[in-house]
Parts: structure tokens; sequence; C-alpha cells
């Protein structure tokens, strides 16, 4: 076991971490002894791991994380980093490793301060050593000016301070930015590989397994969800029934209206086991008294905290919509399929006898324009138009289409 094993159906992006783990290993062993660094190496101290949602982009970055940390004395017989077992590679990919800080929002985006702390925190040298390793999972949705500050500690790093951002494209970087990063690209991984990897990993029934890696198309953590949680099972499942729903307004209506309520109160129950656990623990550290007063001046303290988990749960309802919705691209793509006589390529078989009957009555240029309804929707949102106003228009959409 090599921390390169969950790294599903990337076997290029392995095999060039790998490399660079290798003559990061080198550069430093070299610095150490005094001596002069390797002229030609294929390390760089920054990096953007682009990528489809379910890649593992992050999984790909902890890993090599995990790999620039690895003290295992195999290396000194020639082995490569990335042992899997040693103690920096436990402490990375645990998320305890004093030299590797993992960025990762439950916002809408990473401002300014955030982002200031960060670079601040990648000036220092590393404890141990080796190299201090920032993985910022979530760099698409740093806002204009957090960007820019970004951008100077990418431009002027600490000797031995590594970058890592992950993206969904590089169009979603700052131009600046990417072009000091070395790109590395993740593909879809095969169906087959993630159903393999929740049998092996998770211990899943291999049928339930093969199941939720063909309806998630290949990403790994929605088909671990799916296979693991009923009630994940049971949303997908009502998505799917939406097309059947819109045959009048009334029905559009209504099944919009469902929708939204169903992401809000999945966002409420998510809320509801973080939040108040925060609040009592802010609390405590402010040194809340007796019946729940608190210190004079902490108010503005937890007034941040309340905005902070408002907007997360703005997100949280932002994104089960947007999962709910690309189910439903799903579904309408196996009715494309099903329309072209191509049945074997099927993602939603447990759902074959809607997809039947909606290929049959429809034609495929109106399946074309619900699919493209429903990204209207995704952008819409995306825009923060009022989830009601652009679910309903979809649905109405996809009643006309």
């Amino acid at each position: 076991m090599t921390v390169w094993d969950d790294l599903v159906g990337q076997e290029y992006v392995a095999e060039q971490l790998d490399a660079a783990a290798r003559d990061a290993d080198a550069l430093v062993t070299a610095v150490d002894r005094g001596e002069a660094p390797p002229e030609a190496s294929k390390m760089t101290h920054a990096w953007l791991f682009t990528g489809p949602p379910g890649a593992g982009r992050a999984t790909a970055a902890r890993a090599f994380a995990a790999a620039l940390q690895c003290v295992s004395p195999d290396r000194a017989l020639g082995g490569s980093p990335g042992c899997g077992f040693c103690d920096g590679c436990h402490t990375s990919l645990g998320g305890t490793h004093a030299d590797v800080e993992v960025i990762r929002t439950d916002l809408l985006s990473i401002g300014v301060k955030e982002t200031r702390d960060l670079v601040r925190r990648a000036q220092l040298s590393p404890a141990g050593g080796r190299w201090q390793v920032i993985v910022l999972e979530d760099a698409d949705r740093l806002t204009e000016g957090a960007g820019n500050v970004l951008l100077k500690a990418v431009e002027e790093p600490a000797p031995r301070t590594v970058w890592l951002l992950c993206a969904p494209s590089i169009e979603d970087v700052l131009p600046t930015i990417r072009s000091r990063c070395r790109l590395l690209t993740l593909r879809t991984p095969p169906v087959d590989a993630v159903a393999d990897v929740l049998v092996r990993s998770d211990g899943i029934d291999p049928d339930r397994a093969a199941t939720a890696a063909r309806a998630t198309q290949g990403h790994i953590d929605r088909a671990r969800r799916l296979a693991t949680d009923e009630r994940a099972r049971s949303r997908r499942a009502a998505v799917l029934k939406l097309p059947l729903r819109v045959a009048d307004v009334g029905g559009a209506l209504r099944a919009a209206q469902e929708l939204v309520d169903a992401a809000a109160e999945e966002a409420a129950q998510l809320a509801e086991e973080t939040d108040a656990k925060e609040t009592e623990e802010l609390k405590a550290a402010l040194g809340a008294q007796s019946g729940g007063r608190m210190p004079r001046g902490t108010a503005g303290v937890m007034k941040e905290l309340e905005d902070k988990q408002k907007r997360r749960r703005t997100r949280t309802q932002r994104d089960s919509l947007d999962l709910a919705l690309t189910d439903l691209t799903g579904f309408y793509r196996d009715v494309l399929a099903l329309q072209f006589g191509a049945h074997s390529a099927l993602a939603n078989t447990d759902a074959e006898e809607s997809l039947t009957r909606l290929a049959g009555t429809t034609t495929p240029e109106s399946t074309l324009r619900r699919i493209e309804a429903i990204g209207a929707c995704r952008e819409a949102l995306s825009s923060n138009v009022a989830p009601l106003l652009a679910v309903e228009a979809m649905t109405l959409a996809l009643r006309a289409g």
C-alpha cells in the first residue's frame, strides 16, 4: 500500500507526482548535505490540480503532500517516497502533520482575511525540516481580492514552501496564478474502478457498489455516499421521479417547490448537527458564565460565527440542489441514449421503466432542450438567483420541452 492507492483511475497523474516526489527528496537530501541541488528537477513550488467533480483532485494533492513528507528508511535504498506507513505519510494523510495545512471551505467563497493568514503561514520554515505544504482544496472559491493576495505568495515563495491548488478547471483560477503553477489534469475515473474501490475499501456489496458507481458516473465520493446512505438513495429516487411529474403547470410548480424544500431540509439537518456544537465550543472558549451570559466584548465574535453558519447553510442548500440537478441531467442523458438505441450505456438502470416511457413519447431534440434547461438552472443558481425562481423556470421548461 502507498499514498497513491486512493487515486482511482489516475495512473498518469500518480506517475508524475511520484517522479516529482523523488526529485523533491533528492533536493532536500542535497541541501541538507550542503551539496548543490540537482540541475534538472520535476519538482516545482506550485501545482494546480484540475478535473471534473469526483475525479479526486484533493485526494491527489493530499497524497502528494504525504509523499513530500515521507520519512521511510526505504528511500535511502532507492525506494519511492510515499510509503503510506511512516509517521510523515500517516500524519499528512490524517491531517495532523505540523507542516501540512489543508484548507477547505463550507462557505461560498474564501476571502482576503483568510488568504492573508494562509500566506503568513506559508512563510514559516517547516518544523520537520522538509517542506511546508499548503493544500488549497477550493481555489476556485477565492474572491478576486483573495486571489491577488495569493498571487504574491506564489510568485515569491519561501524556499521550502509548496502550494497545491485544486479547482475544477484552469478557468476557475486567476490567469496570473495558473501561469505560475504546474498543471495536472485528472480524468473521471472508470465506473468499474470506482466500484472496485467501494468493495475493497468500504466492504460494500459488489452489486450495490456497481449500481452506485454507474449511477454517479465515476464520482467516487457520491458513489460511496449513495452506496452507504439510505437518505441519499431516497433523495435520488425522488429526483428521478420528477420528469414524470411535470406534465402540467401545477405539477411543475409543485415539483420545483419540493426540490427546493428538500435541499433546504438537508441543509437544516447538517446545520443542526454542527452549528450547536460550534456555538457551545466558542462560548466555552470565550468564558461564558452560568446561565449563558457572555463576557463583554464577545458579541462581535458570536455574530461572526452566526454569519459564517448562515453562509454555510446557503452553500449546503446550493450544493444539495446542484447534486439533484446532476442526477436529473444523468436521467435525461439516459433518455437520449435510448432514443439513439444505446441501451448498454444507461447509468440509471434502476429507473429504466421511466426512461423507456419518456424515450418513446418524446424526441431527441426535446430531450436536448431539457438538458439545456437544467444547465441554465445550474448557471442561474451559481449567479445567486433565488433558488425557487430558478428551479420553477427549469421545471416549466421541462414540461414544455
